[in-house]
């Protein structure tokens, strides 16, 4: 994924020209690492039953928050061509050009995941059958009663973020259709916030699902963590040095602290019990708030304000940020064999051992599905859609 910042001067005569984000902003990359690796802490905790500590385990259990983040910064890298595009700043990518970059982006090296799951992993094969294969290498796991299997079962959110890449053309098709453009573009923010506030209430209306499906966890249930990194990508475009907007959403310090509150917040009963348990409507809504609270604070300090951030920005959290699909993708499966080989049994302690053990022999089979696997189909899709001679 790319980020942004700030450069050439949008055409608008009736108020200070923002300036063109920067195409790239290295410290999202470390950002998204980060996430991953938040994703791998908490089924480590787990699965080593670290969850049931008092104060600790609470804690841990809500690092799955890290999805705020991915969702985060899908709704922005993927939403500011749009926002750009609305303010003649450039056009928005056609719809076979996005939808193969991003099947490009996603498929390849998850059906390698799924196929080597289904196929080697002793639990996983023993239930795959074809609906099992089917739902999985379709993205439909959260749709389809009893498909989220061993070693596959962090999918649901990617499920969920293909439904996000389907339905985000739509968004921008609806907000051109109300003529959201031009000198009226400035009515997107609050458009844009207006459908994350909405969509708080999705747990509250009475959706009928199967038996074993949660349409909680279905994309408008989650769309207000999608709909923060979409209000940050119109931003950008919008907030100039010393507005309001600026001097609070772009101050790392108070940015950081809400984010750190919310966390906070988040591993206590207001916002449900952790693990599988399901949630009552009102604490899932909180939950929800808070997940964007998180996103949008740890987020917007990066992208609203061009300056430099060292750690984020460093050799080890790009590449750490460069496999983070690879580590989102395989954690689970490595975290599987882990156990068997060393002779520990799930549920049984260990923390520490086996999240060292998990992190050691995840980052390099991350490594290789970016370099045998995700790189190259990325590479094959932009020769592909390379202006011929």
């Amino acid at each position: 994924m790319t980020a942004t910042a700030r450069t050439d001067p949008a055409p608008d005569a009736a108020a200070p020209a923002p300036a063109r984000p920067r195409s790239f902003v290295p410290a999202l990359e470390g950002v998204r690492g980060l996430a991953a690796l938040g994703v791998l802490l908490t089924h480590v905790a787990f699965q080593t039953a670290t969850t049931a500590i008092p104060v600790v385990g609470p804690l841990l259990s809500r690092f799955d928050m890290a999805v705020a983040l991915f969702f985060g910064l899908s709704g922005f890298l993927l939403w500011r061509p749009h926002a750009a595009a609305a303010r003649g700043l450039g056009a928005a990518p056609t719809a076979g050009y996005y939808f193969r970059h991003r099947a490009a982006r996603i498929l390849p090296a998850y059906w390698v995941v799924v196929a080597v799951v289904l196929v080697l992993l002793p639990n996983a094969a023993a239930t795959a059958g074809l609906r099992v294969w089917v739902s999985n290498l379709l993205l439909l796991q959260v749709f389809v009663p009893l498909t989220l299997t061993d070693g596959l079962t962090q999918m649901w959110s990617l499920s969920v973020e293909v439904a996000f890449y389907l339905v985000l053309p739509l968004l921008a098709l609806a907000l051109a259709l109300v003529r959201l453009r031009g000198a009226a573009a400035r009515r997107r923010v609050p458009a844009v916030l207006a459908l994350g506030l909405v969509t708080l209430s999705w747990n509250l209306l009475p959706v009928p699902t199967p038996d074993a499906i949660n349409a909680d966890n279905w994309l408008p249930g989650y769309l207000p963590w999608f709909a923060v990194g979409m209000l940050l990508a119109e931003l950008v475009f919008v907030v100039q040095p010393g507005s309001r907007w600026d001097r609070y959403a772009g101050r790392r310090r108070w940015m950081w602290t809400l984010a750190l509150l919310a966390f906070l917040l988040s591993a206590t009963e207001l916002a449900g019990p952790a693990g599988l348990v399901r949630a009552e409507p009102w604490q899932y809504v909180v939950k929800m708030a808070l997940g964007a609270l998180i996103g949008f604070g740890l987020l917007a300090p990066l992208v609203l304000r061009d300056s430099p951030r060292p750690l984020l920005s460093s050799p080890v959290a790009l590449a750490v940020g460069r496999w983070s699909y690879g580590i989102f993708i395989w954690h689970l499966a490595v975290l599987w064999v882990i156990f068997p080989v060393f002779g520990i049994l799930p549920f049984s302690g260990s923390f520490p051992k086996i999240l060292l053990l998990t992190v050691a022999f995840t980052l390099p089979v991350a490594a290789a599905s970016y370099a045998l696997i995700e790189e190259p189909c990325r590479q094959f899709a932009r020769r592909f859609d390379r202006p011929r001679p």
